[in-house]
């Protein structure tokens, strides 16, 4: 009897930790910038984002990771929030205001539109 009340409450657990357990996906992308001001107004804005638990561009590669509830986030809603601040992503351009109200230190040479 025992046995099987442990065995009940051992699958009762695994469901409700399955149910709990939410998935997680991570993506890079590019985003064009500069040095750490851009880093820091990437990231805050990739945060921003309702389902992003992790954002980490890289200054050198020009790469963010993203990390995020595919059920909660879109990619494209992340490349947005980016935009808005002023910088290009790989698929999405800035608008010319966004990007002019940049630092002059976070202004990357812009590739143009295809």
């Amino acid at each position: 009897m025992k046995t099987k009340i442990s065995l009940v409450l051992a699958f009762m657990f695994l469901g409700i930790t399955s149910i709990i357990a939410q998935e997680v996906k991570t993506e890079t992308f590019k985003v064009y910038g500069n040095c750490g001001m851009c880093k820091s107004r990437i990231e805050k804005a990739a945060n921003s984002v309702d389902g992003v638990s992790a954002a980490e561009w890289d200054e050198e590669t020009k790469m963010i990771e993203i990390t995020y509830n595919p059920e909660k986030a879109k990619i494209l809603d992340v490349k947005k929030a980016i935009v808005k601040v002023g910088h290009d992503t790989d698929i999405l351009f800035a608008k010319n205001d966004g990007y002019n109200a940049l630092p002059g230190c976070c202004k990357y040479e812009r590739r143009s539109e295809k």
